[in-house]
């Protein structure tokens, strides 16, 4: 009577083996759409290389406002992305601040608030940085603008990835 319960029906078998062979074939062709979606998502973000930005001569000691163009790679599509940044020099030293405020992500501007001369001020909702990138404090940025990686070769300045002040 044991040899009854554990003996499988034809029509049983056969659910089961198409089941079966119906789960691989459909695992055989959604695994190439999931790694065709996933692939980028996967691989390690590419570093990106310095870019030439300005000769070294033509920076001062007052914030300047210089554009750039990085190779931005997304997934499978490549393109060319403007960046800016405010660049100035005290003494041989050579700072180039992110003009993104680090509070909503508006544009900082350099000394364009009357009632705040020699600041950086963000228009959107008047948050305000002092000339090394440091918020003021009661102002609504949380946090310092921040520092793109910096070099200089053969006397121009060349910029990489804006990192905050921590990381800098």
């Amino acid at each position: 009577m044991s040899e009854k319960k554990h003996r499988v029906s034809r029509r049983q078998f056969l659910n089961y083996t198409l089941t079966g062979v119906g789960g691989f074939m459909a695992a055989g062709m959604l695994m190439p759409m999931v790694r065709f979606a996933l692939d980028p998502v996967l691989r390690p973000a590419e570093e990106t290389d310095l870019v030439q930005v300005v000769k070294v001569d033509e920076i001062t000691e007052e914030p300047q406002r210089f554009d750039f163009k990085i190779k931005q790679k997304d997934a499978w599509y490549e393109s060319e992305e403007t960046r800016s940044a405010w660049v100035f020099k005290e003494g041989e030293k050579i700072t180039a601040l992110s003009p993104i405020c680090k509070h909503l992500g508006c544009t900082v501007g350099w000394n364009n608030d009357p009632a705040n001369p020699n600041q950086f001020f963000c228009p959107c909702h008047y948050g305000r940085y002092e000339k090394d990138g440091t918020n003021v404090p009661g102002t609504p940025p949380i946090a310092p603008l921040d520092v793109y990686e910096s070099a200089v070769k053969d006397g121009y300045l060349f910029l990489g990835k804006a990192k905050p002040r921590g990381e800098a």
